[in-house]
């Protein structure tokens, strides 16, 4: 298998001519906090407000929104980010590094770890109203909450994977799975805050 290139150093190349481009491409980790936490917050408030107070029904789908997140950062991260364009196609080779690409050069800058806004925000928009078409009417308010609250665990995760040092425990494995990803085989291992479905469709690792 062909050896990637791999930096150790603590910031990523830079990827754009243009100043302000360039300052899209990084944010800070706690940034999808301060954006999405009202996000979960308003959506709820709406449910509450169309639905009266069904708790359950509430549960149930935040429960299933969080669910569903699981199965999509799965699937964008194998199909998605890890989509190997033609070496024909230079701009395609372009995005690709610009949207992932960068990430496995460089896994230890800081400011490449979590999505900027100018990626989330409409990748967000676009998936709530996808479910807001496929689910029957309202339903979106209390899906949506969990859906959200899986993307923010999976991005304030990514970035503790790579640089938090957790000595046991779950964090510890789930880190180590996603080292493998980056240090041994990147066809592997596409669950950052689980490893579960990477067990389901066989693209675990072998571990001791």
């Amino acid at each position: 298998m062909k050896k990637n290139y791999i930096s150790n150093s603590q910031e990523s190349v830079r990827m754009f001519k243009s100043d302000f481009l360039e300052s899209l491409s990084k944010v800070h980790w706690t940034v999808p906090l301060y954006i999405f936490v009202p996000v979960i917050g308003y959506c709820s408030y709406k449910y509450f407000d169309l639905m009266s107070p069904n708790i359950l029904g509430y549960i149930g789908l935040f429960a299933f929104g969080l669910f569903i997140w699981t199965i999509t950062e799965y699937v964008m991260h194998r199909f998605v980010f890890h989509y190997h364009p033609s070496e024909k196609l230079e701009w395609a080779q372009r995005l690709h590094f610009i949207m992932h690409g960068v990430h496995h050069d460089y896994p230890s800058d800081a400011k490449r770890l979590v999505l900027p806004p100018s990626l989330s925000i409409p990748l967000s928009t676009g998936f709530f109203f996808l479910f807001k078409w496929l689910l029957p009417v309202d339903y979106i308010w209390g899906f949506f909450p969990g859906f959200i609250l899986g993307y923010l665990i999976y991005d304030i995760s990514h970035y503790a994977m790579h640089h938090f040092n957790f000595k046991s425990g779950i964090f510890k494995k789930i880190k180590q799975h996603h080292m493998l990803h980056h240090y041994q085989d990147p066809e592997k291992g596409y669950g950052v805050s689980s490893p579960f479905w990477d067990k389901i469709f066989r693209s675990d690792f072998l571990k001791k």
